[in-house]
């Protein structure tokens, strides 16, 4: 069997297409709503995400916080506060996502 690495969102839309359609109409209306910064909300994914250990997710959700404006120490900072709740397993999983996207950056 081969051993293929895939997008696990893409697969999601073509197996299950109106489910992804779906999720997705539920992400953007929590993206829209107005209590929290997008900045911010991002922020609170890569915490939530690197407690779960999603690598994938959190190269995104670093992106986008990236774009929204979130500097080096405050993605960090976002780690640091998984500490408490799940141990060392969120710093593990997100710091080299981190490094590897701020990379060509000091903040």
């Amino acid at each position: 069997m081969e051993n293929k690495a895939y997008n696990s969102m893409d697969l999601f839309k073509k197996e299950a297409p109106e489910i992804a359609d779906a999720f997705n109409t539920l992400i953007q209306a929590i993206v829209k709503s107005n209590g929290l910064d997008e900045k911010t909300k991002q922020l609170i994914y890569i915490a939530l995400k690197a407690v779960q250990g999603d690598s994938q997710a959190l190269s995104f959700h670093i992106l986008m916080a990236k774009e929204k404006g979130a500097t080096k120490p405050e993605v960090i900072d976002a780690l640091m506060v998984t500490l408490t709740v799940a141990g060392v397993k969120g710093i593990v999983t997100g710091l080299p996502v981190v490094m590897d996207i701020y990379k060509d950056t000091s903040k």
